[in-house]
């Protein structure tokens, strides 16, 4: 541990890149979407350092604690004006809601096939039946079957 150490007194850019790049790979792994703010903010902490600002350890872990926060929370509330269903941007069933799809086999006793999203369906319909071709509106998902109504 005392070569941390060392390498900290004389080099804190590579301690901060490191730590920075060890967020970065950790989040590219799980896509959590919150290692990212952290991996940004031990960068900019990084070239500071690089820079020649060293204000000192302590100092260092204070800008990256504050720098991490308002990331985050500048972060969270971007996602929500750019994506207003929610930040979670990988689920695919939340953004279903909502979106137009297309009949491609006839509803037969309520149950039927759709075209949404690049991808065909099954469908429990509520309300009257359209024909095929006809747009119908996604209201909820449950597992891989979609309930829609006509459009």
């Amino acid at each position: 541990m005392t070569w941390l150490v060392e390498l900290y007194a004389t080099q804190p850019f590579w301690v901060w890149l490191a730590i920075g790049v060890l967020l970065l790979a950790v989040e590219a792994m799980f896509s959590t979407e919150w290692l990212l703010w952290p991996a940004v903010a031990a960068g900019i902490v990084a070239v500071m350092t690089a820079a020649g600002l060293e204000p000192g350890a302590a100092w260092e872990v204070a800008i990256f604690a504050a720098l991490t926060v308002v990331a985050t929370l500048l972060s969270r509330r971007l996602a929500g004006r750019v994506n207003p269903i929610g930040p979670d941007v990988n689920d695919r069933e939340i953004r279903l809601i909502g979106q137009r799809a297309r009949v491609v086999e006839p509803f037969v006793n309520g149950r039927g096939r759709v075209f949404v999203t690049g991808a065909e369906w099954s469908a429990e319909l509520v309300g009257a039946p359209p024909g095929p071709g006809q747009d119908v509106l996604v209201e909820r998902v449950s597992g891989s079957c979609l309930t829609v109504r006509a459009d």
